[in-house]
């Protein structure tokens, strides 16, 4: 699936004969000299370099085609340009080599993303160029550990702002309508770091007095969203990461200045390109979202600046290590909440309700894989930025955190960007700094937790005595059979009792175990209480259980649980016993309506909410669901009129509802919403909410194509536009089932965002007889991209990535489904990287239908 391959063996070669010095990048925006500015810029590179020997290598480029290139000024043959390489040969000694290209804007997020913007007609540009996506914008050596110092200058229509990695040098004018801006080198850094952000972009600056000196900042966005930036909490949240990260890293920031710009259509959450990060646009808020959103985006903010340290100062060598600057990022960015909040749990609480989730989640599909994982080439780097990868390593990290200590945590990480920086560095580099710094042997650790793959499930043993009280009591370890690795855990486990209306600990315990059983003789004659909590504080990764007994307590009265850690974990076992099919859907829907409506982590609600819906709609047996999704409607809609009026909670709880109805008195209900009639006191019906509630009306069909439009036309701006392609989607003909099959399967035109909101959106409940044809239509959309055929020859990863994963069939028999998927997949052969999602969402499938069952039994 993966165009235009790098293996590790190629890059290792490669970066054995040369080793880069530097690069002078223009890249050419005023659209002269090119067959359509619209879609073509030029691009030419100068690398100077030194080969240690004589022999044959490339430079990397993903281009429309060469205008020119030397080497030590002799001109290369560009008719041997091909498959996004450009051979040459080199005797040993210092060379120079220059390419001049042809190369196209990016509609998907890849390399350099051009947009215009409906409410405005502005247009702008940036660049992502994570894993391996600088190479189509300039000629590189596209691998990361040949790091080199980068010169930036860009020409572009003189209205425009331009930004780089290095700070601004000089704008000279070359005509009436364009001028050329020129950049700073940087300090050595890899290909996929260097960045270029072009267009009508508002821009409002403050600066940090950082320890190694005065740090100019910088945050940009749309011209259309400028009123809508809070950027004074944005500074704030900067600020007091770069105190938190300088002292604790004890190594200064090292490259000058730090912009943030917020970008339109972006595929991720963010990129750490150095001294010029990038962020989704969407974190500019222009709707009501509760403070969930709020802290989600200073996570993300304070994750990026972290890179700045792990991942962009110091770097890996090649992408095996991927895990450890993104696991880090996650790991430091909640411990910097952490130590900058009123309360250092409720960071790790919304961890724990989040991104523990997501890795517990992935490291159970059939594709999961030890977190150092083996990345042989780029295809296998692009399928692994993944929970394994992001949550499961950083929920590892606080693990080490908690073996090794945290002062000698931090004492080893300091010594390691002081050994290192402006270097590459390997794992074992972060492990030697790390023993020198606890005297702990982390050879053990690293081989129980980096290189096995699979998550642990814990649960207490116990027997008690005439009066109540352990007789003795353990906890149990087990492994999937795939993955039989049993870990050594430190867990906290707590004691939790009935007081006065509260759920509060009384007893707590911190204590390492390993193996099938480990004996808890401190319990023994301490009298059982309410609630028994394993991994209390969340302090390890695994599964949890609870004995039948805390299971009642807890769906009587998590509402009770006092703290918000204590009610994160717990949420956490609930749901993976749900998941598991060990407790049925419909007993998880009234533990999540009875604590949901009084949880204070804003994460935890919008968390438990969805999961909520979801076991409502796709764990419980078919017999009983529409009762059970009524249930769910009705109490979502009981906590909505309870809820405070403009609180945060009546933010989520209103959010849930349109989706949780299914009958005509919600159509009703929401009609009226749309109209002003009825809408709860202190819910502003903001342009957000109107397009969720078309968008679940559409589902029903309680609107039309017409009235899609009505909306769209009052909200012209990109997310109207993106909202509106969705809402189309979900209407239940066969018209727009077809409509929206064209555009995101067979065509070539829709942009990555409004692709991926068309996909989110095209499979529905209750609408088999417009669906069930689609499940031939999508194995073979499957194969095509498998063969990048037809347009997927030039289609984009992410689009691929919707197709695959979004599209996948929920037809009215999901059993017939599996047993044709199942004869299909052994019948067709697949690219790996095809193969990994469709069996990924198969097991989703299975799933269900396990948990399906467990609710037809407990009927």
């Amino acid at each position: 699936m993966f165009p235009d391959n790098l293996t590790r063996a190629e890059a290792q070669a490669r970066s054995e004969l040369i080793d880069t010095l530097s690069y002078r990048v223009v890249v050419d925006l005023t659209g002269r000299a090119v067959p359509d500015a619209e879609t073509t810029f030029l691009s030419t590179s100068e690398v100077a370099f030194t080969a240690r020997t004589s022999g044959r290598t490339h430079i990397d480029l993903i281009g429309e085609g060469l205008r020119s290139a030397t080497l030590d000024g002799v001109a290369l043959d560009l008719g041997s340009f091909a498959e996004s390489r450009l051979p040459f040969d080199v005797i040993a000694g210092e060379h120079l080599l220059s390419v001049t290209a042809l190369c196209r804007y990016s509609r998907s997020g890849e390399g350099l993303h051009r947009f215009v913007d409906p409410s405005d007609q502005r247009t702008y540009l940036y660049t992502q160029f994570e894993v391996s996506d600088a190479r189509r914008v300039y000629a590189c050596f596209e691998q990361p550990d040949l790091k080199a110092r980068f010169t930036v200058s860009v020409l572009a229509p003189s209205g425009w702002t331009v930004i780089s990695n290095g700070a601004q040098t000089a704008v000279t004018a070359l005509d009436g309508a364009s001028c050329r801006w020129d950049f700073a080198e940087t300090q050595p850094i890899s290909t996929y770091l260097t960045a270029v952000v072009a267009g009508d972009y508002a821009t409002l600056t403050d600066s940090y007095p950082g320890t190694g000196g005065e740090v100019a900042m910088a945050i940009l966005c749309r011209a259309s969203l400028r009123d809508d930036l809070d950027a004074d909490r944005i500074f704030a949240t900067t600020k007091t990461g770069f105190g938190i990260f300088e002292d604790r890293f004890g190594y200064p920031y090292a490259f000058g200045k730090y912009d943030q710009v917020f970008v339109p259509e972006y595929n991720g959450g963010a990129m750490e390109n150095a001294g010029c990060v990038t962020l989704r646009d969407d974190y500019i808020y222009r709707s009501r979202v509760t403070e969930a959103s709020y802290e989600a985006r200073d996570n993300t903010i304070l994750h990026e600046l972290s890179h700045m340290w792990f991942g962009d100062l110091v770097t890996m060598r090649w992408w095996d290590d991927l895990w450890l600057k993104e696991s880090f990022a996650e790991f430091a960015s909640h411990f910097s909440l952490s130590q900058s909040g009123d309360d250092p749990d409720h960071p790790w609480a919304t961890f724990c309700n989040s991104r523990k989730t997501w890795a517990y989640r992935a490291d159970q599909l059939p594709s999961t894989h030890p977190i150092a994982a083996d990345m042989v080439d780029l295809e296998a780097v692009e399928l692994n930025f993944d929970g394994i990868t992001y949550a499961k390593g950083a929920s590892v990290l606080r693990q080490l955190v908690a073996f090794v200590g945290l002062d000698e945590f931090l004492g080893g990480v300091r010594a390691y960007f002081a050994d290192h920086a402006f270097g590459n560095t390997e794992l074992n580099d972060l492990l030697t700094a790390l023993h020198k710094s606890s005297g702990r042997d982390l050879g053990h650790w690293s081989a129980e937790w980096l290189e096995k793959a699979g998550v642990n499930t814990v649960r207490p043993r116990f027997e008690l005595d005439d009066v109540g009280a352990y007789r003795s009591f353990a906890v149990d370890q087990t492994a999937p059979p795939e993955w039989p690795t049993l870990r050594s855990h430190r867990i906290a486990i707590g004691l939790y009792r009935l007081d006065g209306g509260t759920l509060r600990r009384t007893q707590r315990i911190e204590t390492d175990i390993s193996g099938a059983v480990t004996d808890i003789a401190e319990l023994v004659g301490v009298s059982q209480p309410d609630l028994v909590l394993l991994n209390d504080d969340d302090l390890t990764y695994a599964k949890v259980r609870l004995d039948d007994r805390s299971l009642e307590t807890l769906v009587e009265n998590i509402h009770r649980l006092d703290s918000p850690l204590a009610r994160a974990v717990c949420w956490g076992a609930a749901w993976d016993m749900c998941r598991d099919a060990e407790l049925p859907a419909a007993a998880y829907v009234e533990l999540a309506l009875r604590g949901v409506g009084v949880e204070s982590d804003l994460t935890a609600v919008g968390s438990v909410l969805g999961q909520g819906l979801k076991a409502a709609v796709d764990f419980t047996d078919p017999a009983i669901t529409a009762t059970v999704l009524d249930r769910w409607e009705r109490g979502v809609l009981d906590l909505l009129e309870l809820a405070e009026p403009g609180s945060d909670h009546q933010v989520a709880l209103a959010k849930a509802y349109p989706p949780a109805v299914s009958g005509a008195a919600g159509v009703a209900r929401l009609r009226g919403w749309l109209d002003g009639d009825g809408v709860p006191d202190g819910l502003t019906i903001d342009a957000s909410m109107r397009w969720l509630i078309v968008t679940q009306l559409a589902r029903l069909g309680a609107v039309d194509e017409a009235a899609i439009e009505v909306e769209a036309q009052a909200d012209r701006t990109i997310m109207g536009a993106e909202q509106a392609a969705g809402a189309r989607a979900a209407l239940p003909s066969a018209e727009a089932k077809a409509a929206a099959w064209r555009q995101v399967v067979d065509e070539d035109s829709v942009p990555n965002e409004t692709h991926k909101r068309i996909c989110l959106q095209f499979w529905q409940r209750g609408q088999d007889a417009v669906l069930d044809s689609y499940v031939a239509r999508y194995l073979a959309a499957a194969q095509d991209i498998s063969a990048s055929r037809g347009v997927w020859a030039r289609k984009g990863i992410s689009l691929r990535k919707n197709v695959l994963a979004l599209l996948f069939p929920q037809p009215s028999d999901p059993a017939a489904f599996v047993s044709h998927l199942d004869a299909w997949l052994a019948d067709t052969e697949l690219a790996d990287s095809v193969r990994r999602v469709v069996e990924e969402r198969r097991d989703d499938t299975l799933r269900s239908l396990r948990c399906q069952s467990t609710s037809a039994a407990a009927r």
